[in-house]
């Protein structure tokens, strides 16, 4: 005989907490929401936190103040990939290192995989085509694999062009993982150009690595030869 799933103990959850006074009531909604995002692996979105809360709360005002509440202490809570995460403040990422405390954890990427990701970032959803166009050159079905591998893109619509291929889009840990919270936190690329930071297509790695690291200044096109380490620990 099957053994029922285990359900979760929520039935005497009471997320309104009508029978406490306002200041107490606000103070106990800060400490669930700070409670989930300590321990939440991944950025929360809204909707898992509005469960936990009193239908009449404000989820970005109840942010705000535990922001204000964590006003010098090593770590804060941030907008990533659509939702919120706990992370430890950038300034404390050599104490972190030093430590050893953590497992280093990398993710490899080539050149061409850095410039293939910025210009599915830039131009999404676009198709392998459309990538070729883009850079100037043929695009391999490994590269798209890797990026696919590491969840850094993801198939997005088909594209109306004759054959309807697969268009590329970027995924939730792409964002998470250059710390931004929506596609429209990207840099600027014409404003990167204007002001001399980019000379154009060839150089748009260098839009990533503003956010995390990527070393692109290899000159070969070989991508076993010449490969970029970004750091994924999220500090």
């Amino acid at each position: 005989m099957a053994r029922r799933a285990r359900q979760p103990e929520s039935l005497d959850f009471d997320p309104e907490l009508r029978e406490l006074l306002a200041e107490a009531r606000w103070r106990e909604w800060m400490n669930r929401i700070e409670a989930v995002l300590f321990a939440a692996p991944e950025p929360v979105e809204r909707p898992a936190l509005a469960r936990i809360v009193g239908r009449e709360a404000s989820i970005d005002l109840l942010i705000e103040d535990i922001r204000a509440s964590l006003k010098g202490k090593p770590y804060d809570v941030v907008s990533v990939a659509g939702g919120w995460q706990m992370r430890t403040r950038p300034s404390y990422g050599a104490a972190i290192g030093v430590s050893a405390a953590l497992p280093e954890v990398r993710m490899e990427l080539t050149k061409n995989e850095a410039m293939v990701l910025v210009s599915i970032a830039y131009h999404q959803p676009v198709t392998r085509a459309g990538v070729a166009n883009v850079l100037g050159r043929e695009i391999s079905r490994d590269v798209i694999g890797a990026l696919r591998d590491k969840n850094m893109i993801t198939a997005g619509p088909r594209s109306p062009t004759p054959g309807a291929p697969f268009t590329y889009v970027t995924t939730k840990g792409f964002l998470s993982h250059f710390g931004l919270d929506t596609l429209r936190d990207l840099p600027d690329l014409d404003a990167l150009e204007d002001a001399g930071l980019l000379s154009g297509a060839e150089h748009g790695a260098d839009a990533m690595s503003m956010g995390e690291g990527v070393d692109a200044d290899h000159d070969g096109d070989d991508d076993e030869a010449d490969t970029s380490s970004i750091n994924t620990d999220r500090l």
